[in-house]
């Protein structure tokens, strides 16, 4: 499942109840035009139900894990990160240490896009400090994050890049996208715009130029 070239995949985090539309047209693109693999991890290797109905049986465990073979982690939202609802109780442990392995591949280099309620386990772990970051509106990490510091770096925006983190609001999944396209130079710098144009508002022409 590595790409032959680099050794490397890009992991994506999948689990009951996961928001899947929302990392959804970040990895079409990942797939479709760069080509590159896509691996799933779940907290366990018994088979997830996403928000959406999809069964998704994971590629390898969260133990399996390795900073050295990813290009991208990508952790899509779901109600599994307030740690509240007791229908995800069997999650809590692996999210204390879900965050253990971002800090350790933050610090390695490892490019991670985090989206909607996953902002929290960002927060959580230290990530977002002295980070351009959004989510899913102002005061919504505070609810879950008590120690939660970066008030003064949160932008109102659909989703932001800042160096190795992405991070990305609940409704912003084209952005989230446009933020890996960039990251990852799946297209041209030249047709980004035109690419974000037509999968935003139903404009421009990428449809011809990515044919070219």
């Amino acid at each position: 499942m590595e790409n032959i070239a680099t050794g490397k995949s890009v992991y994506v985090l999948v689990f009951d109840g996961m928001a899947d539309w929302e990392p959804a047209i970040a990895l079409c693109e990942i797939r479709r035009r760069a080509n590159l693999p896509v691996v799933t991890v779940g907290f366990s290797n018994e088979p997830i139900t996403t928000m959406g109905g999809l069964k998704v049986l994971p590629d390898i465990t969260l133990d399996e894990l390795n900073p050295e073979k990813a290009m991208l982690v990508i952790l899509p939202g779901g109600e599994m990160w307030q740690k509240k609802n007791p229908i995800y109780k069997k999650y809590f442990d692996g999210i204390q240490s879900l965050e253990n392995l971002l800090i350790e591949f933050h610090r390695k280099g490892v490019p991670i896009g985090s989206l909607c309620g996953s902002t929290i386990t960002m927060a959580r772990a230290g990530l977002l400090k002295g980070v351009k970051h959004t989510s899913n509106g102002p005061g919504f990490l505070e609810q879950f994050v008590p120690d939660y510091a970066g008030k003064s770096d949160y932008v109102e925006v659909f989703a932001v890049r800042d160096g190795t983190i992405i991070t990305a609001a609940g409704s912003g999944s084209v952005e989230f996208a446009l933020k890996v396209i960039e990251i990852l130079e799946i297209y041209p710098e030249s047709q980004r715009e035109e690419w974000y144009q037509d999968f935003r508002f139903g404009k421009g022409t990428f449809r011809v130029l990515s044919r070219i």
